[in-house]
């Protein structure tokens, strides 16, 4: 069975290591999901790069609240807590980007 105190320890005692990896983790495929977009590529690519951005941000928010938990209420908790929202947000608002402007013809100079 899964212990969370255990899941918790282990994200506390292994901080520097998971955070240089979900920081740019979700910097990457965030920019990667924009690009997508701003590509018009077709919308399972949009939404699988954007569920990859998500987990990453959601398991970052998972890690900085079990620094709360212990009362741990810093800076980098917060900086960290805020780009994961705002990775979160980002890829949702890319999401409803594409799926509003999909059927829009893209500019082209045939004028």
């Amino acid at each position: 069975m899964l212990d969370f105190n255990t899941l918790a320890e282990f994200s506390r005692g292994n901080c520097i290591g998971i955070c240089a990896f979900l920081v740019p983790a979700n910097l990457l495929v965030t920019i990667l999901t924009m690009s997508l977009v701003a590509l018009r590529r077709p919308s399972s690519q949009v939404w699988q790069s954007a569920g990859i951005a998500s987990f990453f941000a959601s398991v970052m928010i998972l890690h900085v609240y079990t620094w709360f938990q212990i009362g741990v209420v810093m800076a980098p908790t917060y900086i960290l807590m805020s780009l994961a929202i705002t990775c979160l947000v980002t890829n949702l608002a890319a999401i409803l980007f594409q799926r509003r402007y999909s059927n829009t013809p893209s500019l082209s100079n045939n004028s």
